[in-house]
């Protein structure tokens, strides 16, 4: 498979078993401690006590003995410390309840191999803080009834009687149970007849750990209809398809148009995979992780149990789940990318929903890509893996078309739903005549074209609702000199990028602007003149907070549009919780609000059949980024936000704003023919060596002194040229294009090669002689997705 550096082999050097190993007597253990220690397999120590594979332990390092936590990753004999005096091997100090399962610490090793980063790293990033500390857990004492009762039952007051006759009535599922609940359930006066039956052996007495953590789906969607809708011809087709090859590793890619009933069909495949006991491991961006997604998959197996890992819970309601899934309590595990580091034990099928979003890279170390990840899971659990999208990933389009991945298609909505009709605007055509806001205000550049105005007033007349979507947050993006002479602009002081503005809150700071660094969140305060002419400045650039001005302006009193009530604005500045983004998708699916304005947080995972128009304000925010990748992310973006209009009876309508109405990208999204774009660009690619024609690794470097940073970059260009096959191009070493981030100086260079073995061996050999080292001055990506 291309994206990945082989098929996985379940027998190679990681994968002795997959079963837990305990080892009880004095044994040797191999730990691998919680730091970023390159190039090191784990340290050697003995232990005394019941150990597992994959367990967390405390253990001394350094000459100071420095208690450090690690995870145990192999178990054996004396062999492990052949190369030290058995007698100065340093003991464990003692082992905690904490440990990765055998598939997702082989999973772990993978990564560390493939993304060369250490594996002390990985297994940090693996194991949620919540879980290693143990959030929320407690003891209780619980009761229990015997059984059999004895017989004869021994004299009781009445009372005491009578909460027996109760208590026998209660279903034998909820033991045991807490003295208090139990109380509750029988409609006890006092706790007092309990006591009486407990000190009567009727009821038992024992200690049970549990987490206490505040109701997990409490913010979902419940729907009242928890029956499964029919399958159309295509979606049974896929169905049939991909249950047939339950058993068997094999990755398939869902190509479904918006609106297709993909999550239907993965849930049909889930209910294959729960009948025949294992787990299903569903992946969906964290952006996209809505209340109606995990909604509708709680709705349909609650019975089996369904474990949320999410950001957005609360600590102890992560290590709650966590341990549902541990313990085999929930069948179906749903969670961003990090949710593949999940203790499934008996794994089924792996689904990845939307994978070709970019926020399953991870930016920091562990730089892992969580949908090739799965697939190297799916492989090592001998299970199928379901990659689904509308608009995919090239990636994995081209090892559709080459036949590594199986293709499945549907080409029709479910349900009632049509693909609505897109209509492109050329914005500079659109704005021939000067706008004025209702108060008669002339609106320099104004952001709505009056086609688009047109649209949100008929479409709001007939009371349905509308979405806008601009993929840039802030009110202006520049703030610059208004002396055309001048080339001043504001830059931050730490990042050689530019200040984006922002409006303060009303009640906070009466609304004023400032500016801040999108990049070290560093902020400033606008200057009131140019510092180099003495002249005025002018703000360049259209964000969310400029546009809600603009339409509060010129449609607030026509349709009676009020700020936080029935129009919303949806971005990062706005949404701060969870419970923010939940509340708001609440009020919007019951019709409260009529307009919702953001960014690329409302172009995916929402199904509002009231929704007949989405608004596109600048379709060109991805074209103008200095990426290879820009004409495929214009393309996704315009056809998923698309396609939250029309999935009524009522018929939808989009309206794409654009300065480049004959761009390839956007005309082909407009017509939803995904198929030709992918074909054309990944043409565009082969010509021009670029993924996914090839592969490709980017190497950064970092040093507060721009020289320092060049320095070294040289020195690992140099060496790689070197170790490197003649197939292998190596670009730099030469400054990112954003030079400069939080004071740190940064020069990249970028490995473009075949295959990814190419890439793996001169990196491997550099990081073995230590030349090469994934830390906080030298970043090591593998198939990187940002260039900047």
């Amino acid at each position: 498979m291309s994206m990945l550096p082989f098929h996985p082999d379940i027998n190679d050097e990681h994968s002795s078993s997959l079963q837990a190993q305990t080892y009880t007597g004095k044994t040797f253990v191999r730990v691998v401690i919680e730091r970023g220690l390159d190039r090191s397999e784990g340290l050697t120590y003995r232990t005394d006590e019941d150990v597992n594979l994959g367990q967390r332990v405390i253990v001394p390092v350094g000459r100071t003995n420095t208690p450090t936590d690690g995870f145990v990753v192999e178990i054996g004999n004396e062999d492990l410390a052949a190369d030290f005096q058995v007698s100065k091997v340093k003991a464990v100090l003692s082992t905690t309840p904490v440990s990765i399962a055998p598939l997702q610490l082989k999973l772990c090793k993978w990564i560390a191999k493939y993304y060369a980063c250490p594996l002390g790293v990985v297994l940090v990033a693996a194991i949620p803080k919540a879980v290693k500390q143990q959030t929320g857990k407690r003891t209780i004492q619980t009761l229990n009834l015997v059984d059999p009762l004895p017989d004869p039952i021994p004299k009781l007051p009445p009372t005491a009687r009578e909460a027996l006759e109760a208590i026998r009535k209660l279903d034998a599922a909820c033991f045991p149970m807490e003295k208090g609940k139990l109380k509750e359930s029988i409609h006890a006066r006092s706790i007092a007849p309990i006591h009486k039956l407990r000190d009567a052996g009727i009821l038992v007495e024992s200690s049970q750990e549990v987490i206490r953590t505040p109701s997990v789906f409490n913010l979902l969607e419940n729907p009242s209809d928890h029956h499964a809708p029919s399958l159309n011809p295509q979606q049974q087709l896929v169905v049939d398809g991909i249950s047939n090859t339950l058993n068997q590793s094999g990755t398939h890619l869902i190509h479904g148009i918006t609106g297709s009933g993909k999550t239907e069909v993965y849930m049909r495949i889930i209910e294959q995979v729960i009948a025949s006991g294992k787990t299903a491991l569903v992946l969906v961006p964290e952006i996209a992780l809505t209340p109606q997604t995990a909604g509708r998959f709680v709705a349909r197996f609650k019975d089996a149990g369904v474990a949320l890992l999410h950001s957005g819970l609360s600590a102890g309601a992560r290590n709650a789940q966590w341990s549902l899934v541990e313990h085999n309590e929930a069948r179906v595990v749903i969670g961003p990318r990090s949710a593949i580091f999940a203790p499934i034990k008996d794994l089924g099928v792996v689904i990845v929903d939307e994978e070709h979003d970019s926020s399953y890279k991870q930016d920091r170390a562990p730089r892992y890509h969580a949908r090739d990840s799965a697939i190297v899971l799916g492989a090592y659990a001998k299970c199928p893996v379901i990659l689904g999208s509308a608009t995919p990933s090239l990636e994995s389009w081209s090892n559709a078309r080459n036949g590594r991945y199986t293709l499945w298609s549907i080409t029709h909505r479910a349900g009632v739903g049509s693909l609505p009709k897109v209509q492109i605007v050329d914005l500079a055509k659109d704005q021939s005549n000067t706008i004025r806001s209702q108060s008669g205000k002339s609106l320099a550049f104004p952001i709505i074209g009056s086609t688009l105005e047109r649209c949100i007033n008929e479409t709001l007349d007939r009371g349905e609702q509308a979405i806008l979507l601009l993929n840039r947050r802030g009110y202006a993006s520049v703030v610059a000199s208004a002396d055309p002479t001048c080339d001043w602009k504001l830059e931050c002081d730490q990042c050689d990028a530019t200040m984006v503005v922002h409006k303060s809150r009303v009640r906070t700071s009466g609304g004023k602007r400032f500016v801040r660094c999108h990049h070290c969140l560093s902020e400033q305060l606008i200057p009131t003149v140019c510092p180099m002419t003495g002249k005025g400045i002018v703000q360049i650039g259209v964000g969310t907070q400029r546009a809600e001005d603009e339409i509060i302006m010129r449609l607030g009193d026509q349709q009676n549009l009020t700020l936080g009530e029935n129009f919303v604005r949806v971005d990062s500045d706005t949404m701060t919780r969870p419970s923010d983004y939940f509340e708001i998708l609440d009020r919007f699916s019951r019709g409260d609000i009529k307009l919702m304005l953001g960014t690329q947080m409302i172009a995916k995972g929402l199904d509002f059949p009231n929704v007949t128009l989405v608004g596109i304000l600048n379709a060109d925010t991805s074209l103008s980024i200095p990426d290879f990748r820009a004409e495929e992310r214009t393309f996704q973006l315009i056809a998923q936000v698309a396609g939250r209009a029309g999935r009524s009876h009522t018929p939808g309508r989009v309206v794409v704003q654009t300065m480049n109405p004959r761009n390839a990208a956007i005309i082909l999204a407009s017509e939803h023919n995904y198929p030709k774009f992918a074909d054309l660009e990944l043409q565009t690619r082969k010509s021009c060596d670029l993924p996914p024609a090839t592969r490709m690794a980017r190497i950064i470097c970092r040093a507060p002194e721009q020289s320092k940073a060049k320095e070294r970059a040289t020195q690992i260009a140099d060496s790689l040229v070197e170790l490197a096959d003649p197939s292998v191009t190596i670009e730099g070493p030469m400054e990112c294009t954003i030079a400069r981030i939080s004071n740190q100086c940064r020069w990249g260079i970028e490995i473009v090669a075949p295959n990814s073995m190419f890439i793996q061996k001169p990196i491997a050999a550099l990081r073995e002689q230590g030349l090469l080292k994934s830390d906080a001055s030298t970043i090591i990506d593998m198939d990187p997705i940002w260039l900047m």
